[in-house]
Parts: C-alpha cells; sequence; structure tokens
C-alpha cells in the first residue's frame, strides 16, 4: 500500500511539473517608439503605458509574457504572421483595420490636435492652413486625418515614427504637426518640445484605441474579460497614474 501511495504521489508531482512546464505563454506585440505609451528606455527595456497594460492584462489572464517590437508600418502584417498573439500599440479601432484583425473593448480614449512653435500664430482654421506643410506619423489616424480634410489646402509630410516628426517640426522643415494629443502633451513637457504648444481645439475627438488580435481569435474575450478586471480592481487607475495626472479611459 505504501508503495501504491508513492507511485501515485509521484505521478500527481510530474503532473504538476508537467503542467508548469507547460504554462501557456504569449507574446505582447507593440512598436517601441511612442512614448509614454510605448518606448525603449536606456537600458534597452520596453516600457510605457501599453506595456504595462499588457503585462497587468497576462497577470489577470495567468498567463508568462513577452513583449515583441515591431515598425509601425508592418505591425498588423506582424501580428497576423503570428511574430506575437495581440497587439498593445495605441492602436485606433477603425473600419478599415476591421477588415484585417479583431479589436478588444477600448483601454483609452484619443483626440487628434496641432502642435506648431509658440512664436508662431498658427491658426487652424482651413484658409489659415492653406499652403501649410504639417506632418504627422505614416498609417496613423492622424496621417489618414491630414490627407482626407486637408490634403487640398496643406502639404502633407509622413513620416515613419512620431520622433522624426519632432525632429523635422524643431528643424523648421514643418510648419506643424498633427498627432494624439496625448502623445503630443508627453512631448511638450520634454526639453525638446519646450518652444511649441497646442494650436486650436482636437480637430477630431471621438477616436477609441484598443488591442488588436488575429481575426476569430478567442483571446479576444479572454482580454475583454481581463480589460474589465483591471478597471473594477483598480490596477488601471494606478497605471494611469503613472503617466497622467487626469483619466485617459
Amino acid at each position: 500500500m505504501q508503495t501504491y501511495k508513492k507511485i501515485l504521489l509521484a505521478a500527481a508531482t510530474l503532473l504538476a511539473l508537467g503542467q508548469a512546464v507547460a504554462a501557456e505563454k504569449l507574446r505582447i506585440g507593440t512598436e517601441g517608439a511612442y512614448p509614454p505609451f510605448n518606448l525603449i528606455d536606456a537600458s534597452g527595456q520596453v516600457v510605457g503605458f501599453d506595456v504595462e497594460i499588457g503585462q497587468a492584462l497576462c497577470a489577470k489572464m495567468k498567463v508568462e509574457c513577452e513583449v515583441v517590437t515591431s515598425d509601425w508600418d508592418g505591425i498588423i502584417p506582424a501580428l497576423n504572421a503570428k511574430k506575437f498573439d495581440f497587439l498593445v500599440a495605441s492602436m485606433s479601432i477603425t473600419e478599415e483595420r476591421k477588415r484585417a484583425v479583431d479589436f478588444t473593448d477600448h483601454y483609452w480614449s484619443n483626440k487628434l490636435q496641432f502642435v506648431a512653435p509658440k512664436s508662431v500664430n498658427f491658426k487652424t482654421d482651413k484658409a489659415s492652413l492653406e499652403g501649410k506643410v504639417i506632418g504627422a506619423q505614416r498609417a496613423t489616424i492622424a496621417g489618414t486625418w491630414l490627407e482626407d480634410n486637408l490634403g487640398k489646402q496643406v502639404d502633407v509630410k509622413l513620416y515613419d515614427t512620431q520622433e522624426n516628426a519632432y525632429l523635422d517640426l524643431a528643424s523648421g522643415r514643418l510648419d506643424a504637426i498633427l498627432a494624439d494629443a496625448l502623445v503630443q502633451w508627453e512631448w511638450l513637457k520634454s526639453d525638446a518640445g519646450k518652444d511649441f504648444e497646442f494650436k486650436g481645439d482636437a480637430v477630431f475627438d471621438d477616436d477609441k484605441i484598443g488591442i488588436a488580435v488575429r481575426k476569430g481569435d478567442p483571446l479576444r474575450l479572454r482580454l475583454n474579460q481581463a480589460l474589465k478586471e483591471i478597471i473594477a480592481d483598480g490596477t488601471y487607475e494606478k497605471i494611469n497614474a503613472k503617466y497622467f495626472p487626469f483619466s485617459i479611459y
């Protein structure tokens, strides 16, 4: 009998070890070039609001997660090529993107606003914008909005990263930038952005940001449940407060 019990105990131990070894692992995709939402810090770690939200969702789902970065232009193809399992990269939920991926419920809300030098009386009506050179990041809501709404009035310059757009604005090659207001807000606080300011009101303020998964992936439902849980238990609020002195939900 003792021998039998030992065999059962050994079998249970092996089963538990096997389950531990087989723990689910998921990969979080992000850009790594969109502070304060996602960026690579001085130590080479991918950090930011998006990353912390993704990690909090993984904790709720009781899965191990690693972060994988991808260039913005190819980030949806990378998701569909299974280079990562879900995408937390401050991506706007649009009808066009919904044809390629599925989205969770939103996890923050966005609006678009112009930024230009403080020294310039920059007006944002169409007549005043005539002939201006305006920058935005390629394949973003801001870039699309500029081309769709001001493509005939302004010279639209699109960039592979937001940082490169800022560099051209600072050097005088752009009259202004249109981008997510919260990303601009972060840049305006920096030394590089101290001579610039918001201009005019938000031009688009109904932009919801979601987490993308491959079409039909049941992971979407699990992420939605985890998102509800981190909002309910205060985890979301704590992460929000680390980056912004107001709610961005």
